[in-house]
């Protein structure tokens, strides 16, 4: 069967310097669960780049096809099949992974699409399990940036639920999930490198 394969510019611009931290935060991490995977490109670009890492991408179902035609093309044994996760919806099927990877997505879905995510790393990550996300945040102590002000407004006026999210609501909700900051890192085009590692009990 022949799958349809979409493009979305913005995953040509970002995946090396995405994958430059996540050479960082997974390093200890042997199967990623990448939520939100989108077209797939991120999935076959990350994997390639971490080929001593399972990564399994979900996304919702009319986002699969396209992840299993970059998948395909990729033939990657490190790549598996998509899993259906709508953040919004069904969560159960999940694989065990010892990490949840989230890019650009946290300001798409409405807020308890974001508390579903944590939730999931509170019930499937073990200890010193690692969530890390991508993505522009809002912060207390600065104005937003003019272009996320703008993208910001783009969001909101598509869809009212979403929009750039508050960096300190989103990290007490990683506090609730037994989850400590390891790193907020500025990327480019004003986005952010966020991830958490689970504590021991």
């Amino acid at each position: 069967m022949r799958y349809k394969k979409e493009y979305a510019p913005a995953c040509e611009r970002n995946s090396q310097v995405i994958l430059e931290k996540l050479g960082t935060s997974l390093s200890g991490c042997s199967h990623v669960l990448e939520v939100g995977a989108g077209t797939g490109q991120h999935a076959v670009f990350f994997a390639a780049g971490l080929p001593h890492i399972q990564w399994t991408p979900s996304d919702r179902p009319g986002c699969l096809e396209s992840i299993l035609a970059w998948s395909a093309e990729a033939g990657l044994d490190n790549l598996s099949p998509p899993v259906e996760l709508d953040l919004l919806g069904d969560a159960s099927d999940i694989p065990a992974v010892d990490a949840i990877v989230c890019v650009n997505t946290i300001h798409i879905v409405a807020w308890q699409g974001t508390e579903r995510l944590f939730e999931i790393a509170a019930e499937k990550l073990p200890p010193s399990g690692v969530v890390h996300v991508y993505g522009p945040y809002r912060y207390l102590d600065r104005p937003l940036e003019p272009s996320n002000e703008s993208f910001d407004d783009w969001l909101k006026a598509r869809d009212p639920a979403s929009g750039v999210r508050d960096f300190a609501a989103v990290n007490r909700l990683a506090q609730q999930a037994g989850l400590e900051l390891m790193e907020d890192a500025a990327m480019p085009a004003n986005n952010r490198s966020i991830w958490w590692r689970k504590r021991r009990i």
